[in-house]
């Protein structure tokens, strides 16, 4: 049983580092250059920047703070959103 556990445990710790980390390479893609990357991302995206420091902050406050997080929910919502 122990090692089965172990062995789920690294699997899901993987998958929490994989996905931490991707999301923070696109937020920082999105906050400096202004664009998305990929094909689908550009055409939901409205706001590329808004969305890019709230992927950061989801990121940063998943590991520290959840009010930071929720933050960064609400940018990236803000950003999917259109205008006009």
């Amino acid at each position: 049983m122990g090692a089965a556990f172990g062995a789920m445990a690294l699997v899901v710790l993987i998958l929490v580092i994989t996905l931490a980390f991707a999301g923070t390479v696109l937020g920082i893609h999105g906050l400096l250059l202004g664009r998305m990357p990929g094909s689908w991302l550009p055409r939901h995206v409205r706001r590329p920047r808004v969305w890019g420091a709230g992927a950061l902050l989801l990121v940063g406050g998943t590991f520290w703070s959840p009010t930071v997080a929720v933050i960064g929910v609400g940018l990236l919502a803000i950003a999917h959103v259109r205008t006009g």
